[in-house]
């Protein structure tokens, strides 16, 4: 059953799916309604999941499941990650690319190769306090205050160790 995400526990568990690209406002509807309807019917072990879904920066998709009542099952994740993997290729967007960092700086979101983190820290393209999203949260609780966090706030930190505090 779905609800707005708005309306759905704050001790509900999210997955977050990050776009490998800036979505269009096309795709942000085409999803949203896609997964909204998915989940409308999502079950784990044929009882209803309650259920949300929304679109982040244009970037990520956050899928929230109320355990109060039902608790997803492997196969039910995996039918989310099938409805995930589905909307991707038909909109040509990989949401599984877990090599990029995603930032909040200069002015929008930007994105960092992993491999690439210690030359922007060098360069400056990351600081300690560039905000950063931490998309491993598991709660909604967690993403309102958690998702979005200063740098050395995260697996990042040990790119700023023989750097001073200010």
């Amino acid at each position: 059953m779905y609800v707005p995400f708005n309306e759905i526990d704050l001790n509900s568990r999210i997955w977050i799916f990050q776009a490998n690209r800036s979505l269009t406002e096309s795709e942000n509807d085409t999803i949203t309604e896609t997964l909204k309807s998915s989940v409308e019917n999502w079950e784990a072990h044929g009882k209803a999941l309650t259920a949300s879904v929304k679109l982040f920066e244009n970037r990520f998709v956050v899928v929230a499941v109320d355990e109060r009542d039902e608790l997803p099952s492997g196969c039910s994740i995996d039918k989310l990650t099938h409805w995930v993997q589905e909307i991707g290729h038909q909109l040509q967007i990989d949401f599984f690319d877990r090599s990029l960092a995603y930032l909040d700086a200069q002015g929008g979101l930007q994105t960092v190769p992993v491999p690439g983190i210690k030359q922007a820290v060098a360069n400056e393209i990351i600081g300690r306090y560039t905000t950063v999203f931490d998309n491993q949260v598991s709660t909604k609780a967690q993403w309102m205050t958690k998702w979005k966090v200063p740098a050395d706030h995260t697996w990042l930190k040990r790119y700023f160790s023989g750097q001073l505090s200010v």
